[in-house]
Order: C-alpha cells, then sequence, then structure tokens
C-alpha cells in the first residue's frame, strides 16, 4: 500500500446495535439520534462503536462523510450523551479516595518480575505466546498505534509552565524528533507491514472488541475535554510508567516467535524512551500540573485508575480467548 493510500480516511465502520447504525445514518445524512437507551451497556459493543465514530471526526474522518460534521451541534449532544453514560461508568468501577497522584504512580511502578496471576498480556506473549496471536495484539493496538500521541496532543493547550514544556518534550520524541519515518505511528505501521497486517488507518475496527475500542475512546474522552485534563494527565502517566517494561517483553516476544527487525524495533524503541518519558512525565508533567492546580489531583488519580481498569478489562478479553485457542478478535 502507497503511503498516501495509507493515510487516506477509513470507510464507516460496520454496526453493531442501533446506536452505532444510527450515528452512521447520521454521517450519511439523516437524523443524529437524541437519546441513548437506558439499557445500552456503557461498555458494550454498540455504544463504544458510536462513541468510536463520533471521536474519529476529531482525527481522520471517514471515507464519504463531510468534514463539516465535525463540528454537527446534533453530532456533538449525540456525542454528549454518550460520553456521559461512560465516564459515568468509569467513575462508579474506579476508586479515586484515599491515595494521591505520587502514590498511584508508585504503585504502578512496581515491576513484577513474574505474572502468578496469569493476567499480564504482555508476560503471556512473552514466554508462549504464537506468531498469530503477536498479530492479533498488533492489529488491535493498532486502533491507537497509527494514531499515536494524537489523543495527548489535545491537553497541550491546557497545560502551562512546568507541565507543558515537559508534555511538549515528551510529543515530540513521539512524533518523531522532526524526522518523519521516525514517528512512532510509522514505526507502528513498519511493525505491522513487518507482521503481514494491513496497514491503512482504522482497517481493524471491524475486528476490534468493546474492550479494545473503551481503551482508545477513554483517550479521546479525556484529551478532547479540558475538565478532563487531570484524567488526561494520569492517563498518559500511567502508559509512560508501563510501557518500558511491558515493550521488553514484547519485543522479546518477537524475536522468540521470529519476527523481522521493524517488528522488534518498534518495541524495542520504546523500552529506552520511555523510560526516559517515564521520568518527565512524573517529574515535570504530573508535579508541575499538581504544582499550580493541586485540586486536580483526584483527577489524576482517576486517569491512572481507570487506564488500569480498561486496560485489565482488554487483557482478560485477549488471554480469555488465546488460553481456549481461539481468536480475540470478532473477526477473523
Amino acid at each position: 500500500m502507497t503511503d498516501a493510500s495509507r493515510h487516506r480516511p477509513a470507510p464507516l465502520p460496520t454496526p453493531r446495535g442501533p446506536l452505532s447504525a444510527a450515528v452512521r445514518a447520521a454521517l450519511l445524512g439523516g437524523p443524529a439520534p437524541t437519546t441513548v437507551p437506558e439499557d445500552a451497556p456503557a461498555y458494550g459493543d454498540d455504544l463504544q462503536l458510536a462513541l468510536y465514530t463520533l471521536y474519529e471526526l476529531h482525527y481522520r474522518g471517514f471515507r464519504d462523510v463531510p468534514d463539516t460534521l465535525e463540528w454537527d451541534s446534533a453530532l456533538l449532544a449525540c456525542r454528549a450523551a454518550l460520553e456521559d453514560r461512560f465516564l459515568r461508568a468509569l467513575r462508579e468501577d474506579v476508586p479515586t479516595t484515599g491515595t494521591t497522584a505520587t502514590t498511584a504512580l508508585d504503585e504502578l511502578q512496581v515491576e513484577p518480575t513474574a505474572d502468578p496471576d496469569g493476567t499480564s498480556v504482555s508476560f503471556f506473549l512473552r514466554d508462549e505466546g504464537t506468531l498469530d496471536q503477536l498479530r492479533e495484539y498488533a492489529a488491535l493496538r493498532s486502533l491507537y498505534h497509527l494514531k499515536e500521541a494524537d489523543p495527548h496532543a489535545w491537553v497541550i493547550p491546557r497545560l502551562h509552565g512546568r507541565a507543558k514544556a515537559g508534555m511538549v518534550a515528551v510529543e515530540f520524541d513521539e512524533f518523531g524528533a522532526g524526522r518523519p519515518d521516525e514517528i512512532h505511528a510509522e514505526l507502528f505501521a513498519d511493525l505491522m507491514t513487518d507482521l503481514k497486517l494491513e496497514t491503512a488507518y482504522g482497517h481493524y475496527v471491524d475486528a476490534a472488541p468493546a474492550e479494545a475500542l473503551a481503551v482508545v475512546n477513554m483517550m479521546s474522552l479525556f484529551g478532547l475535554h479540558r475538565a478532563l485534563r487531570g484524567a488526561l494527565v494520569g492517563h498518559f502517566a500511567a502508559v509512560e510508567v508501563t510501557s518500558s517494561p511491558g515493550s521488553r517483553r514484547l519485543a522479546e516476544a518477537l524475536r522468540r516467535v521470529g519476527a523481522g527487525p521493524a517488528a522488534v524495533r518498534f518495541y524495542a524503541e520504546h523500552v529506552e524512551a520511555d523510560a526516559v518519558h517515564e521520568q518527565v512525565v512524573r517529574q515535570d508533567v504530573v508535579a508541575g500540573l499538581l504544582e499550580s492546580e493541586p485540586e486536580l489531583d483526584a483527577d489524576v488519580v482517576f486517569g491512572v485508575r481507570a487506564t488500569t481498569y480498561l486496560e485489565d478489562r482488554l487483557a482478560a478479553r485477549l488471554l480469555g480467548a488465546w488460553r481456549q485457542g481461539a481468536t480475540a478478535l470478532r473477526e477473523p
């Protein structure tokens, strides 16, 4: 696939229920849905796909959908109703009391040497994962990694001083430090090519279960709302704290199954880069934010804990399928 065709807008995803069908119809000229049914599960396929579809209007958009719909008032009202359901569920399921941002991040920084509970995807892939399972993992992660760091860029104008400087420094690295071939999204596309996966943006949306969509939607939810800037910083810090050791295990997994150098390089790059980013995020971004806005401490904790919660749900989906010899994808 040529570079130009890889970056063109994706086709609209296949609906998974009445909400996502109504959103698709609205993007093709119909009326936007005005309510969210009370029985629509907050973490379910239908709601998460509807929300993902509306969020993508702020990124690459969709084929045959006018760019002007990005700020359509009826679609924004629909998105707000979906976000409210998703955010309320997260706040109910993610505890934030009784701890601080520093403590929440310290807990993540304790790196296990084994996985006695059998709940870690990176340990599983390192020790026993197959090439097909690694390909499935890459396909699902492509929903984020082909736009890596984009959701986090939304928070930059909402920060100032030390927090803004630190965030920009990390994002500069994520975007290749001025070198287009070093942009992390491009490195992930190289990984996908190495694993013989389709690299077109959004190609694997229809194959992604709700658990994978929710992880990506959380980033957009936090990034697009100034009121959630603390949660976005907490999410970003959680990712950077856990990325380096997890990436090391995934690089080892890819070497073990005989993947090529481009596939290994993506995760090997993150081992070193994210070890540095972790310190910048903790010492400058988080500390700088809370120095100027200490009242956001609980929001940072919420971002940390929500990230762990949704990643754990995705891990349970992946490992539950793989241990039964089944695919974790909605379709092969």
